[in-house]
């Protein structure tokens, strides 16, 4: 069985093992790490020697945690990633090369379409009737997206959204409210296999996912990290917010997707969304309009050379071909629009 997991931000893990009665077998680790003092490999393959073939990523890296000589030094890589390349070994992981990869950038829609496209391009790929595809939005109006979870009355100011003519739609993933307008955001949406994050712990695929991004802003001078568990951030604050969805059809897919802050308003921002304390200081800030660094004040580049950055940086990693969506893919969304995502019963089904 042979395992690839590169950690964001960090290194190549590769495996190589066999799997006999349940057990991992002549078990070779690899990849382009740094490691400290030469024998630590050897004794990374022999702690994962015989481990069941059950055993789950944590347990693994403390197998090889317990088994590392004292001074060793690990760099790009932890004993936990060692663990989730073989999981993902286990599990017949795919990697982001295993597919070809389609953009779609079109034009302008309504936020009720965006939603409804969403649900609609995930079941396309999960059924298998549309590759894995990365897409970028175009708004046609100012927005308030809460997720799937949030309770309406609590996240979004009536009378602001009113005041600034904001439409308020629910998408179908969780996570919290995004405030945008057009032209004033950055938004795409991953639509993926769900094999490419097999064997990875569910808050581990974030950083995955988003891991071309990272690259995509130290382009365009701009060190940013990923924060636990959706963030994108820099010194100057926040830069983007991301949420997942995971489908099931004839077969598994998971949607990602993001919004990032190119030149938000941030008093219109916290006039239609009510940010709570709690909130608030969870993210070590007193400000919410402090808590947001748009993107354009960080790269001084318009937003569409920032969009080409991002373009640029996943297609020299992953390959990607333009695409758009299908006469049939847009009638489906527009009818759901209408029928879902425009609805108030959907929009305020946790008032």
């Amino acid at each position: 069985m042979h395992g690839e997991y590169k950690v964001p931000g960090g290194k190549l893990v590769v495996v190589d093992f066999d799997a006999v009665d349940g057990a991992l077998r002549d078990v070779r680790v690899a990849g382009d790490f740094f490691l400290e003092p030469d024998e630590a490999l050897e004794a990374i393959d022999r702690a994962l020697e015989g481990a069941p073939t059950d055993t789950d990523a944590r347990a693994l890296g403390r197998r090889i945690e317990a088994a590392l000589p004292e001074d060793t030094m690990m760099v790009g890589f932890s004993a936990e990633a060692v663990g989730v390349a073989v999981r993902r070994a286990l599990s017949r992981a795919t990697t982001w090369r295993d597919y070809e990869w389609r953009l779609i950038q079109d034009g302008p829609h309504p936020p009720e379409v965006h939603m409804a496209l969403d649900e609609v391009l995930i079941r396309e790929v999960a059924e298998g009737r549309r590759p894995p595809t990365l897409r970028f939005w175009e708004w046609d109006r100012p927005s308030v997206v809460i997720g799937s979870f949030q309770s309406l009355r609590n996240e979004v100011d009536p009378d602001g959204a009113r005041r600034h003519d904001v439409t308020v739609v629910r998408r179908i993933s969780g996570g919290g409210a995004m405030f945008q307008e057009p032209g004033n955001s950055i938004t795409y949406s991953l639509y993926a296999p769900a094999a490419l994050v097999q064997g990875m712990p569910f808050a581990d695929s974030y950083a995955f996912l988003d891991d071309w991004v990272l690259g995509a802003l130290a382009e365009v001078g701009v060190d940013a990290w990923y924060q636990p568990l959706n963030d994108i951030t820099s010194k100057g604050g926040k830069i983007a917010g991301a949420a997942q969805k995971r489908v099931s059809s004839h077969g598994s897919a998971v949607l990602h997707h993001a919004m990032m802050a190119y030149d938000i308003d941030a008093e219109k921002m916290t006039e239609v969304l009510r940010i709570g304390r709690e909130k608030m200081s969870d993210k070590g800030t007193k400000s919410a309009q402090k808590r947001v660094d748009p993107l354009r004040r960080q790269t001084g580049l318009p937003r569409e050379k920032v969009i080409d950055a991002m373009v640029g940086a996943f297609r020299a990693r992953h390959g990607l071909v333009d695409d758009e969506i299908t006469a049939e893919e847009l009638s489906l969304a527009q009818e759901l629009a209408v029928t879902k995502f425009g609805s108030r019963d959907w929009t305020s089904r946790i008032p």
